[in-house]
C-alpha cells in the first residue's frame, strides 16, 4: 500500500488547516515531522500534492481529488477504530440511535432508559437530527437506527410505521380556551400564533392544516424547535401547536395541552439502512421501544397494520 492510512491522516489535515503549522497543532505532532511526511508522501505516490511559493501552501488540482477521496474513508477508519474500543470497553458493544428532535425531549429518554435496565453492557450513542439528514446518518453508518416523528421516502431506506401522534396546541394556565376539552384552529388564530417555521416539516403541516379548515392566519413568533414554543407561550407571548411527543404525558409547568378540533395526524417510524442487516442491540431496542409505545397514552398502532413490518426488526 503505497498510501497509508497515517499518511492520509497528515494529508487530510493539511488540506482542512491550509498549512503544515496547522497540521501539526491539530495531530499535537511536530512542524518538521509533518512536512516530511508530506514530501514522503508525494514521492511516494508520485504527485506533487502541493504547490509552495515563500511559505505558502496551495493544494494542487490532484490533492483535490484525492481529498474528496480521503474524507469519507478515513471516517470510516475513526467509526472502525471507535467500534474496536468499544469492543475493548464493553465485550457487549454500542447502539448508534438518531431520532427527530422533538423525541428526544419527553418519548425517547424512557425507552433508553428501560433499555440499559436491561442490557447494562450496551453502550448507547444517540444523536438527534433533521429529516432531510437522517438518510445520510444511517446511509453512511453516523446511525444503525433511526425514530421519525414525520414520513421519510428514500429508495435505500426500510421505514416500519408502529404508532401514531397529534399536533395539539398548548395555552398558557389560565387562558380563556384552556376551560375547553378540544380546541379549534380558527379560536387559534384569534390569539397571537408561535408556529413552527413554514420551511420545516411541522410548520408546512399546521400551514396544510389550516387551509383545509379555510382560517386565516398570521404567525407572531416563528420556531423551529418545540421547546421554544413551549418557553414563548410559558411567557405569554402567545398559543401554539406543537408535536403531542415534545411536551410529553406530563407537560410542561404552567401550560396547558390541548388537542385540536382538526386532527393533524402524525405517525412515528422505525428507519434503518437498506444495506445493513440490524443488529442483536438494534432488535432489542425496537422491542423496548414498542413495549413502551404500547403503554403510553395518546399513542395510536400503526393504522397500516402488520403489513408495514419490516420483520428485520419487528
Amino acid at each position: 500500500m503505497r498510501f497509508k492510512l497515517r499518511q492520509m491522516e497528515v494529508f487530510r489535515a493539511v488540506m482542512l488547516t491550509g498549512s503544515m503549522n496547522g497540521a501539526a497543532k491539530l495531530l499535537f505532532v511536530s512542524q518538521p515531522a509533518v512536512s516530511r511526511l508530506i514530501a514522503h508522501t508525494e514521492q511516494s505516490l508520485g504527485l506533487q500534492l502541493f504547490a509552495r511559493d515563500k511559505g505558502k501552501l496551495t493544494p494542487t488540482p490532484e490533492a483535490h481529488r484525492l481529498f474528496e477521496e480521503v474524507g469519507p474513508l478515513f471516517e470510516e477508519a475513526l467509526r472502525i477504530d471507535e467500534f474496536a474500543r468499544d469492543l475493548a470497553a464493553r465485550p457487549e458493544g454500542a447502539l448508534t440511535l438518531c431520532s427527530s428532535p422533538s423525541l428526544g425531549l419527553n418519548f425517547l429518554p424512557p425507552v433508553m432508559a428501560r433499555y440499559l435496565e436491561r442490557y447494562p453492557n450496551v453502550r448507547l450513542k444517540y444523536h438527534t437530527t433533521l429529516l432531510a439528514d437522517m438518510g445520510h446518518e444511517l446511509l453512511g453508518r453516523k446511525a444503525e437506527l433511526a425514530v421519525s416523528v414525520l414520513p421519510i421516502d428514500h429508495p435505500n431506506l426500510i421505514v416500519e410505521p408502529f404508532a401514531t401522534g397529534q399536533m395539539v396546541c398548548i395555552l398558557p394556565t389560565g387562558h380563556p380556551l384552556a376551560a375547553q376539552a378540544e380546541v379549534g384552529l380558527a379560536e387559534l388564530a384569534a390569539y397571537r400564533l408561535v408556529l413552527y417555521s413554514r420551511n420545516i416539516p411541522f410548520g408546512q403541516l399546521v400551514a396544510a392544516a389550516f387551509q383545509r379548515a379555510g382560517v386565516a392566519w398570521t404567525a407572531s413568533v416563528d420556531i423551529v424547535r418545540a421547546e421554544l414554543a413551549c418557553a414563548l407561550v410559558r411567557a405569554g407571548a402567545g398559543v401554539a401547536i406543537v408535536d403531542q411527543f415534545s411536551v410529553g404525558q406530563d407537560g410542561w409547568p404552567r401550560l396547558v395541552v390541548r388537542p385540536l378540533r382538526e386532527s393533524i395526524p402524525l405517525a412515528l417510524s422505525l428507519v434503518r439502512s437498506r444495506f445493513d442487516a440490524p443488529s442483536r442491540h438494534a432488535q432489542r431496542f425496537v422491542r423496548v421501544l414498542k413495549e413502551y409505545a404500547g403503554t403510553r397514552a395518546g399513542l395510536g398502532p400503526d393504522p397500516g397494520g402488520s403489513g408495514g413490518v419490516d420483520p428485520g426488526i419487528a
